[in-house]
């Protein structure tokens, strides 16, 4: 929410699902954090953007907010993807152990580097850490390397503009079983630019 003119993208993905901001956001900010529809093969299927809050700021409690929302979901909806967008692996870990069994998915985001700890638990909730970023690979998480260090060096504040080049797209690919929800495989991929 940084860049104000992404806002109206909100209010435009709400209405058909395609950009979620966290559903424990008060509701007064634009968009919702929940998607709920069907998958190309047909499976009624539900999305929930959750943010953490350890080192972030301080909003609405994710794990009652996954609670209340999952509450309301129709029960033929088996498929459920949780995006858990936070900064310590120890949230987003909580987060896969707390609805191990009742969520297809927890698939941590935020940190920008893809994790190697992709594992099916054992109520057949699929879970890794982070996914990565789409973005530039020869960067620092994304932004232009001299930059970057400039702040390091100096410890002044420096503008961090998104770098070039040599573009990749981390994130998972998932078998669910549309019936139980359970997920069967979990793979991790990265794309290279020649790729995309």
């Amino acid at each position: 929410f940084d860049r104000k003119e992404i806002l109206p993208l909100f209010e435009q993905g709400a209405a058909d699902g395609r950009l979620l901001r966290p559903a424990n956001y008060p509701g007064s900010t634009p968009g919702r954090g929940l998607w709920v529809g069907h998958s190309r093969g047909g499976a009624p299927c539900a999305v929930l953007n959750l943010q953490g809050r350890v080192f972030m700021p301080q909003i609405d409690c994710p794990f009652q907010t996954a609670d209340r929302l999952l509450g309301q979901l129709p029960k033929d909806i088996k498929v459920i993807l949780v995006d858990m967008h936070a900064e310590t692996t120890s949230e987003k870990q909580a987060m896969g152990w707390y609805l191990d069994g009742r969520v297809s998915a927890v698939l941590g985001t935020h940190t920008h580097v893809p994790t190697a700890d992709e594992k099916i638990l054992p109520g057949g909730t699929a879970y890794v850490t982070d996914v990565g970023m789409t973005g530039p690979y020869e960067s620092v998480i994304g932004n232009v390397k001299e930059d970057v260090l400039k702040r390091f060096l100096t410890g002044l504040p420096q503008r961090l503009d998104v770098a070039a080049g040599d573009a990749r797209l981390c994130g998972a690919v998932l078998e669910i079983d549309d019936s139980t929800g359970r997920a069967r495989t979990l793979e991790r991929i990265t794309l290279k630019d020649n790729r995309l």
